[in-house]
């Protein structure tokens, strides 16, 4: 990097950055790691000899924060997919059921942005299509942090919430339905080949927030992709030009996942474990009466703490389960 023509490929230069800031991803936790051991190995004689209370406590609290950092070192290594460093794209859906699934989709897609932002992600809405009374029928995010697609991978499939409807007068248990897709966004460095006449592009004008200039010019982009039928859209950005692209990075994604599949018969190499999405293949089930519980049917993880789970606070504990039983050992 210090080469005075180290720039003179802007690309290669990148590659090169991103894979020394990788490097450093592992070998500085490691080193903050040792050193904190280090650290509390060579206190704790004296803190026995000397019955010092407190400073035994700071040094318990000191080993604990060593665990968890070890921890997360260990799910990291588990991330070593081809594709688990890559941004990612995130969909969600409204199954059946009308204004009651809408609302699910809205509750699911609260979640997965809080959690994100917990992450300190960057979370950028491309496309959302609101329902007819309440709620969403569908919206696609782009999760964009460190290893976004490798803990995304998990919430693949079909999620299923039980409660009593705020919709319904007669206070109802009502089910409902909601399918979620995690695709890796496909950079330069993977060649998909698309061919021009393959491609449908239709433009429309944008229904979503972001002013007068969205409500007044057609630069919502909508791609059919003619071999495959595979449909991408976007209306987030405000030029028709930029909307496009993004389509085009969404189209790549899809294609490239149905590559892969189509190569794995296990169906492991994108998301670990699939499961097919179709209603009563559920992943995942929340249960808001007449009990509390969100239970995961792949792994059997589960908490009673549904509100903790839809602030995005403990979704973590679902997708580190995930990975440790379905991810690369």
């Amino acid at each position: 990097m210090e080469d005075t023509g180290f720039w003179d490929d802007q690309t290669q230069a990148q590659n090169v950055i991103a894979e020394v800031n990788d490097l450093r991803s592992w070998t500085t936790p490691y080193k903050e790691i040792k050193e904190s051991f280090e650290n509390v190995s060579s206190l704790l004689p004296e803190a026995c000899e000397m019955g010092d209370d407190l400073l035994l406590e700071e040094l318990a609290q000191e080993l604990h924060k060593i665990e968890t950092a070890l921890s997360q070192l260990e799910v990291r290594r588990m991330l070593s997919g081809e594709m688990d460093n890559k941004n990612c794209f995130l969909s969600i859906n409204a199954g059946a059921g009308g204004t009651e699934a809408c609302d699910w989709a809205l509750m699911l897609y609260r979640m997965y942005s809080r959690w994100a932002e917990r992450r300190r992600w960057r979370v950028e809405v491309l496309d959302q299509v609101d329902g007819d009374v309440a709620g969403i029928k569908s919206v696609t995010l782009k999760l964009s942090g460190p290893y976004a697609y490798g803990y995304a991978k998990a919430e693949k499939g079909v999620h299923r919430l039980v409660r009593i409807s705020p919709f319904d007068s007669s206070n109802r248990r009502h089910t409902s339905f909601a399918s979620v897709d995690i695709m890796p966004e496909i950079t330069d460095d993977i060649a998909i080949d698309i061919k021009p006449g393959d491609l449908r592009v239709d433009t429309f004008r944008s229904s979503g927030a972001g002013g007068q200039h969205v409500n007044v010019t057609d630069s919502a982009v909508r791609i059919t992709h003619l071999p495959t039928g595979i449909v991408v859209s976007c209306q987030n950005e405000r030029s028709q030009i930029q909307n496009r692209e993004t389509c085009m990075k969404m189209l790549r994604s899809k294609l490239y996942e149905k590559e892969v599949l189509a190569r794995e018969e296990s169906l492991k190499a994108i998301g670990g474990e699939k499961m097919e999405i179709a209603w009563g293949s559920q992943i995942r089930n929340y249960v808001f009466q007449p009990y509390t519980l969100v239970k995961d049917a792949r792994t059997g993880w589960e908490t009673g703490n549904v509100q903790a789970m839809m602030d995005g606070e403990l979704l973590d504990e679902f997708i580190v389960a995930f990975l440790k039983e379905f991810g690369v050992k």
